[in-house]
Order: C-alpha cells, then structure tokens, then sequence
C-alpha cells in the first residue's frame, strides 16, 4: 500500500504544533511496516537554507486556479527513510508564518490543486492520498470534481483527518467559481451555514473521515464542540473513526535525548532529580528538591483551559511547588503570565516562547504536567510527559480521556490525574491530590 500524507507542516521543516510531529513520525512508522509513506508538504521561506542543501528538484508545473495559472516548484528530500515533497511558490510560501495569512483560502487552495497536479509528474502513485485539516481539505473536493476519472488518478482513495475542528476554512461563497473554479453541483458539499467551508467539502465527498482520538470522534458526533459542523458529521458518521495519536519514542526517550542535562530510564529514574536541578539553576529558580515541579507545554488560549489556571492561580502559588509554562498565544494571556513572574519571581517562570530543547527539559525536570483543556482532540504533550516520568494533571476530554487515567487509591491503578468539569475549583483539587 503506498500513501501520500498532505499537510501544511511537518517536523523538522515547519511547524506550529502537534500536526507537524505527526507528520514526521507517522509516515516513518508506517514505512516499518511496509507501507509506501510519503508526505507532501509547502515550501516555506521559513525553512532553511542549510535545510535545503539536501533538496532535489524534481519538476516544474502549472497549476490551474479559477482562471490562473500558476507556477510550482516540486523539490523532494528523505528523511528517516521517507520521502517528502515540497511545493514551491514564493509569492504563496515566502511569508512569516505558516497560517494566518489574509489570503490562507487563495494560498491553500493553490497548495490542494498544485497536490494533485505534481502526482500527475510522478513516477508514483499513491493509493491512499491522507488529508490532514482544513489546509488540505480542498484535495479530496478537487479530486473528486477534476480528477478521479483520468487514467493515471483512477482508483486512488482518500482519507481526512479531523485534527482540529474549531478551523474549518470558512470564506465567502464568490470563492467558489472565482477561485477554485467548481461548477454550482459543489456548493452545496462546501456550503455549512452560509459560508463555503473547507473541512465539510472533505467530509462529504472523503472515501474516510478519521479524528485523533476515539473520545474526540465520540464528542463532535455528539454536538460537543463540533463548531456547527455537528449536523454534517452525524449525517457521514458510518465512515468516522477515532484513531489515537501516538509519539515517536525513538525521538523522545530519557534515555537518550541529548536535550536533557542527564539521561535516565524507567528501570533508573535516579538521574531525573538532576534534571529538575538543572533547569531549577537554568530558570533561576531557587535549586530544591523539596517544592514539586509543576510545568505546562502550550499554546497560550482559551482552549488550553489556561483562564481555570487564572481563577487559582494565587492560590496555587500558596503550595510547595514551583510552575514553569513555555509557549506563546493570545496576547493578554502572555501579560498575564508576564505580570505573576513579577510576582513571584521565586516561584514561577514563564518563557513566553518555543524551543524544543527547553521543552524538552521541562517535560524531563518535571513532577507533574498540567493540561486543563477545554477541547483537546487528543493531545502529544500528556504522552510525552509521561514517556519522560512526568505524570498528568489533566480534563477529561478528547484523548486526555483516553490516554491518561486517574489514579486509584483503592487500587493503587492509574497513570496520572483528571478531573471531569472545566472548573478551576476541581482542577486545583486534582493538582493538591497530585502533590
């Protein structure tokens, strides 16, 4: 079986989050088991030049849009034995950021066609073309409407995965002939109340929808955060499926991670107090084994359940722990965290940044992990804390329910601690039973 895995980002090359680690470790777990994985990806001006010394250019295309046509790079490279493309077109790659661009629908839109465009230039083909978001969800509506019945497509399947469905790809309904040149018979398969809506396009004509986690599939089938995509999802719900993420564990182990100040194993966790003192003194933080290590890996929004974090906060420093936070987000949830570093400058640190290395280091450093979401489709940062003996303190919801269980006193079962309610009360209850 050979797969093609489409996505706006993928470790080491571009990322903003849990998709772009996907991206690089699921195809390179599924090449060991014999399957033909390859990925396909935009070339951002963001990856390097240093990066690019190891591409190879394969072919030049032309790429319909509406009534453009634009040019298109295709550069290929192999990483862990995987081979990735990557689409080249500065006046749609070379900006800032991987999203949030004002013209993202014209930019992915472009970036779904030239897709299916570059397989027509390959000496390849997939069986399997593996969608992932809204960025990507226009390739199974172009694959259905322009391609499905020419010879060298025939018989190809598709597949879309629901990674976060707050992101849809809502625009305005003129897109529709302008820009991605489908004839009226599509607007309804785009249309979601009022607007044309990218993910829904994928929903209704993919071969196979897939979310991150069972619970996750379970909740947005049920209305619970599905963002109006509810009606839809229950209308295709025979071909949902909720398939767990996973974390590469060659990459992330104790054992070997060049990121920690001293390696460790389940079997000999002794050298993990060395990493708390070691980031205690790189923090600057007071070095003490005695306060427990308290750390969240995150993006700064409402949907991390950082405002429950907000309401106990004052009461949280009143315990013998200490809190870091790495990440970045919305902007008055970083002054805050900037305002209770004043605060307690010998208790809390927020590094309002990413780096791989540090987070590294903290999930290593830590005692415990807090992950309070209000929505969490499944959740890496939860198995990476616990890959480096770091126990959770997380909601039930999403695949935080399905990976992370509840310590049992009666028992003594369990990986972690939850809470069910998004309530700041019954997390600070959960935090107190984790100390």
């Amino acid at each position: 079986m050979k797969v093609l895995f489409i996505a706006g980002e993928a470790l080491p090359f571009a990322s903003t989050g849990g998709l772009g680690e996907v991206m690089a470790s699921l195809p390179a777990a599924l090449r060991k088991r014999v399957v033909g994985a390859r990925v396909v990806m935009p070339l951002y001006s963001s990856i390097s030049g240093e990066t690019r010394k190891s591409f190879r250019f394969v072919c030049s295309i032309s790429v319909p849009l509406g009534w453009r046509q634009q040019h298109c790079g295709v550069f290929e490279t192999k990483r862990n034995g995987v081979t990735y493309y990557f689409l080249d077109n500065e006046y749609y790659f070379k900006r800032n950021s991987c999203y949030g661009e004002y013209d993202d629908a014209e930019r992915f839109a472009y970036f779904s066609k030239a897709v299916l465009e570059m397989l027509g230039h390959l000496d390849w083909k997939p069986d399997i073309l593996h969608c992932n978001d809204w960025h990507t969800a226009l390739v199974p509506v172009f694959y259905h409407a322009f391609y499905r019945e020419l010879d060298k497509y025939k018989g190809i399947r598709t597949v879309f995965t629901i990674h976060n469905i707050q992101y849809q790809g809502q625009y305005d309904h003129y897109l529709l002939k302008d820009m991605l040149g489908l004839d009226e018979k599509y607007r309804g398969v785009l249309d979601c109340r009022g607007l044309l809506n990218f993910m829904k396009g994928a929903v209704e004509v993919s071969d196979a929808v897939t979310t991150v986690s069972p619970t996750y599939a379970s909740e947005i089938l049920n209305g619970i955060n599905a963002y109006g995509m509810e009606d839809v999802l229950r209308y295709h719900a025979g071909k949902i499926r909720g398939i767990l993420n996973g974390i590469d564990t060659v990459s992330y182990d104790p054992q070997t991670d060049p990121s920690l100040f001293e390696v460790y194993s389940r079997e000999d966790p002794t050298a993990k107090a060395l990493n708390k003192s070691g980031l205690q003194k790189m923090l600057g933080l007071p070095v003490d084994p005695g306060p427990a290590m308290l750390s969240m890996v995150t993006r700064l929004s409402g949907q991390k359940g950082i405002d429950l974090l907000i309401q106990v906060f004052d009461l949280l420093m009143q315990e013998d722990v200490q809190l870091v936070i790495l990440g970045t987000g919305e902007r008055r949830y970083e002054v805050f965290m900037e305002e209770m570093q004043r605060k307690y400058p010998m208790k809390f640190v927020a590094a309002i940044t990413f780096n791989h290395d540090l987070a590294r280091k903290i999930y290593a450093a830590s005692d415990l992990f807090l992950m309070p979401s209000l929505a969490e489709p499944c959740g890496l940062s939860q198995m990476i804390a616990l890959r480096y003996g770091t126990l959770p303190v997380v909601r039930e919801t999403g695949g935080l329910k399905d990976t992370v269980f509840s310590y049992n006193e009666s028992s003594q079962t369990g990986n972690g601690f939850s809470f069910a309610e998004y309530n700041a009360q019954d997390m600070l209850y959960t935090l107190r039973r984790g100390l």
